[in-house]
């Protein structure tokens, strides 16, 4: 159930950055914040492979908008090392610290304005 609400609430985040994307060539950001809540959702459901899949993916695209939109290059940094320690805490199978630190990807990723 908590990935249902979690999945809902990435999906209206995804949408809302989908417009700002339009305006602000974000893409890459949306791209990241959508898989970030997918391996948010799935790490707090204890689900680590997937949390694994879908972090790597968000790192990928959050690299890609680091490199596009240099004046948020501090939160996007910031975002990419907690992504990191995601992917390496959901390959150990710890999926409650991968959540952590997708959480706190997200919220960078969210300082980052774009």
């Amino acid at each position: 159930m908590k990935q249902l609400s979690t999945i809902f609430a990435v999906g209206v985040l995804a949408i809302f950055l989908s417009n700002q994307a339009l305006a602000s060539d974000a893409g890459h950001t949306s791209e990241a914040m959508e898989h970030a809540g997918q391996a948010l959702a799935h790490g707090e459901d204890g689900h680590a492979k997937v949390l694994v899949e879908h972090a790597e993916k968000a790192l990928q695209h959050a690299k890609e908008a680091e490199e596009a939109h240099a004046a948020a290059h501090k939160h996007m940094t910031e975002a990419i090392k907690h992504m990191e320690e995601s992917i390496k805490h959901g390959k150990m199978g710890h999926a409650d610290e991968g959540a952590k630190h997708m959480k706190e990807a997200i919220m960078h990723m969210r300082k980052s304005g774009h």
